[in-house]
């Protein structure tokens, strides 16, 4: 799978440009600010419609215009897709495929999978879970597009009960937890109104559960897979400096928790039935604080290097080595996965590693079928690594002789 052409129109810094690729190896150099990582956000946007950089699509628009237009096309076994997005702030984005509209902008999904590893991914070693668990969601998205529904259909229903447990906390705060006897004696309409509100908690017990489940389940089957990748790739970047590993950190009960931890991969019905069973435990935490404290929302990755958590106790160069090795797992898994590659994207990673490090990621990286690099300067991409070269200046794009 490689990108043959990118068009972007009014797109962060750029009124247009148009930018042809090709396999191997393409670099684009310019000093910081001048656009080069505008140009692989707007590539990354096509394959996954979200960025690295901004939770919300307005900053992805120019300034002074109403949309952008991203448009790429992708060839894959000899075959050619075009793909284009309009992104309109405040209104539903729209998609088209070979220049037919879609309903939902998420078909797209899978017409191209690209690894992107940049500055800001060093929040998946040093970050708070949410950056980890966006990354185990994101990846499983590229392995199989269809858990892009899932991903919405969970945070709906997160959204839909965490409304429930604050609009209707002074009820359900009647006679605390379930079963037991209330302090005052409930009457006529107050016991009713009650009852209507644990019995459609309840509701949103079984949906959260559900599809939960499914998402948990995804997850820890994902990161099994992962985790060979992931040794022997940071090893490879480390020069086998420490042994790294990932283990999941669920918010269910102690013991279903422990054995999740230690590697077991729970069936998804055996999953539904202890998210509800922790939903009940913390019903009356969940009421006070008007939250919810279970589900797939609150778990973490944890990453450890030899016997020590990573987060807090690794450097600086380790942990720039973690965080690319989980980079370079996932296209491996999904080299394995798919029978071709993803496109493989290094934005300004070169700078921030030492020889050694570029040395070595240099040589793993040599047999990808397409990579697109973004450097200040052609000095920070080892020379092994040639290919097309393009200067990025104010928004403009011009190929270096």
């Amino acid at each position: 799978m490689h990108v043959r052409h990118l068009t972007v129109v009014d797109f962060r810094s750029y009124e247009s440009a148009e930018l042809p690729l090709e396999l191997g190896v393409t670099t684009l150099v310019g000093l910081n600010g001048q656009g080069k990582t505008n140009l692989v956000e707007a590539l990354g946007y096509l394959a996954t419609l979200s960025s690295h950089r901004v939770a919300t699509d307005a900053p992805l628009v120019r300034f002074g215009a109403s949309q952008a237009v991203v448009r790429g096309a992708v060839v894959r076994d000899g075959r050619e897709t075009m793909i284009e997005l309009e992104i309109t702030p405040g209104r539903a984005n729209r998609a088209r495929l070979n220049r037919s509209p879609l309903s939902r902008p998420r078909d797209v999904l899978g017409n191209l999978r690209t690894v992107l590893f940049a500055p800001e991914d060093l929040a998946l070693v040093k970050g708070d879970p949410g950056e980890r668990r966006r990354f185990l969601d994101e990846l499983l998205v590229a392995r199989q597009p269809r858990w892009s529904g899932v991903r919405s259909d969970y945070e709906k229903i997160l959204k839909q009960r965490g409304a429930l447990l604050k609009s209707a906390a002074p009820v359900l705060r009647r006679g605390g937890r379930r079963g037991a006897r209330p302090a005052y004696a409930e009457v006529g309409d107050a016991a009713t109104e009650r009852e209507s509100a644990l019995h459609t908690l309840d509701v949103w017990d079984s949906h959260l559960a559900q599809v939960g489940s499914q998402l948990l389940y995804a997850r820890l089957r994902l990161l099994r897979d992962l985790g060979p990748y992931l040794g022997k790739a940071y090893d490879e970047v480390s020069a086998g400096q420490s042994d790294a590993r990932v283990a999941y950190k669920s918010s269910l009960r102690e013991e279903t928790a422990a054995r999740i931890a230690s590697g077991e991969v729970l069936e998804a019905e055996e999953l539904q039935a202890e998210i509800l069973a922790s939903l009940a435990e913390v019903r009356g935490q969940e009421v006070e604080r008007g939250v919810c404290l279970v589900g797939p929302h609150r778990d973490d990755v944890v990453l450890t290097l030899g016997e020590l958590p990573a987060k807090g106790y690794a450097s600086h160069g380790e942990s720039w080595s973690f965080a690319l090795g989980l980079k370079l797992a996932a296209f491996q898994l999904l080299r394995h996965d798919l029978g071709d590659d993803p496109v493989l994207v290094l934005d300004d990673v070169f700078a921030e590693l030492d020889s050694g490090r570029r040395e070595r990621l240099a040589a793993m990286i040599a047999d990808c079928e397409q990579v697109i690099i973004t450097a200040a300067v052609p000095a920070d991409v080892p020379s092994e690594l040639t290919g097309r070269t393009y200067a990025v200046s104010l928004g403009s794009v011009t190929e270096s002789a």
